[in-house]
């Protein structure tokens, strides 16, 4: 159940950025709250996870799952560059996750 609740943690840090641009530096309402909440569910979610998890694993795996996750979004719905480069790099933080989930 700690892979779920920590699965659950890094969605809800990507979701919790995406409505941080959203919100233009906290001047609408909606976006704001989603962020807020977004990041409370994020940091409860990962607290779950810690109580069978490594700290040091949990939190690299976090945010990957959010720094990949937060890219993608960007490319997707912001139109933000996808150089190879940038994917490449992206490809080494998924490596790197895999890695921390395979030594724990």
């Amino acid at each position: 159940m700690s892979w779920i609740f920590l699965l659950l943690a890094g969605t809800g840090e990507m979701f919790g950025m995406l409505f941080l641009k959203l919100s233009d530096g906290f001047r609408k309402r909606i976006p704001t709250l989603l962020a807020i909440v977004s990041g409370g569910l994020s940091l409860y979610f990962l607290s779950l996870s810690l109580k069978e998890l490594p700290i040091g694993t949990a939190y690299g795996i976090w945010t990957g799952i959010g720094s990949v996750g937060t890219v993608l979004l960007g490319i997707l719905l912001f139109n933000e560059k996808a150089s190879v480069q940038r994917l490449f790099f992206i490809g080494c933080i998924i490596a790197g996750v895999v890695g921390l989930k395979l030594v724990s």
